[in-house]
């Protein structure tokens, strides 16, 4: 206003001084929503503000925490993924990121974050603790992968069962390693012990389509046609 004191500036000026105060307004309620751990609430309230104040990092990350919170990791990562890159040596953004994807059992992109954040910072102790668990845990996958293609599946199997004890508090490595160690038995001629394997695995996921194919495979073995 100062530099063109004109009558336009003027209502462009107090427009952008209102939205402003309003914004202001939004941040405080989202704050005391998430105190509250009303997690909803805050998510509702960082959207309008976001809309408006895109390259907010810190709260692209405050929304990132409230999908954590609400059982929503998958919507938080492309929050920390932005914050990551809005803010310099983001080691925090990058650990989250590789967190999340190694809980969703995605342990090639959960590797090549945490390496992100140990480029920034090679001391750091939470990603160099993640690094060493995820790089262990993707060695035997990769490596029982390989035993699949070469047809060695009683080496597969013991990688497999590796796998879970490596892993044994997030669900979904125990389940695929069992998916894996039925199309195994069921490569080996071990028709029953596929069936009871591939059937524990189709109680937790009714759909798994490698499991279903692998369970068929065996009940043909079994001349249980019907099945």
């Amino acid at each position: 206003l100062k530099s063109n004191p004109s009558n336009n500036e003027e209502k462009e000026a107090q427009t952008q001084l209102t939205k402003s105060d309003e914004l202001q307004r939004l941040h405080s309620q989202a704050l005391s929503a998430y105190q509250q751990e009303d997690y909803g609430a805050a998510i509702s309230l960082l959207d309008e503000i976001l809309a408006v104040c895109v390259w907010d990092a810190e709260l692209r990350e405050l929304r990132a925490e409230c999908y954590i919170k609400e059982g929503e990791p998958s919507k938080a990562i492309s929050d920390l993924k932005a914050a990551a890159k809005l803010k310099n040596d983001n080691t925090e953004a990058f650990y989250k990121i590789s967190k999340i994807y190694y809980q969703l059992g995605d342990h090639e992109l959960s590797l090549s974050e945490v390496r992100e954040c140990l480029k920034l910072d090679q001391d750091h102790k939470q990603c160099f603790s993640l690094y060493k668990q995820v790089k262990k845990l993707n060695k035997q996958i990769e490596s029982a992968e390989e035993y699949i293609r070469e047809g060695s599946y009683e080496d597969a199997i013991s990688k497999y069962e590796s796998v879970m004890k490596t892993e044994p508090e997030v669900p979904v490595y125990a389940t695929r390693a069992k998916e894996r160690i039925c199309h195994c038995l069921s490569k080996n001629q071990q028709a029953t012990e596929a069936i009871k394997l591939c059937t524990e695995v189709l109680q937790l996921e009714p759909t798994n389509v490698n499991a279903l194919k692998d369970r068929a495979e065996a009940y043909l073995l079994e001349d249980l046609y019907e099945e």
